[in-house]
């Protein structure tokens, strides 16, 4: 054949080559995962002190803060009626000396 010089590239070149190209991407690969921010780097999200179960209702993880608080979100979630809401308010409120 007119313009064919030699036998090619062989066995050993074609390894080499094929080994040369997987190096390169992995190095590639490698150095995109460095540079990039990852999510070990980000600080973590403070979560608010749970509650432990008293066994008193149905939602107990709700998060600490003040009792008239925890008592308002039950209203809202629907799961203390309006009658109810009302006599725990008065008795937190009794307790505290009628003080909000």
């Amino acid at each position: 054949m007119m313009g064919w010089y030699g036998t090619g590239m062989g066995g050993f070149g074609l390894i080499g080559m094929g080994l040369f190209w997987l190096a390169l991407i992995g190095l590639i690969v490698w150095l995109v995962v460095r540079l990039l921010p990852g999510r070990t780097q980000q600080p973590p999200i403070p979560r608010p002190p749970v509650v432990p179960p008293t066994g008193a209702g149905p939602r107990d993880d709700v998060a600490a803060g003040p009792a008239l608080e925890i008592l308002d979100q039950r209203l809202a979630r629907g799961e203390v009626d309006v009658e109810t809401y009302q006599s725990i308010k008065a008795t937190i409120l009794d307790s505290r000396g009628g003080a909000r």
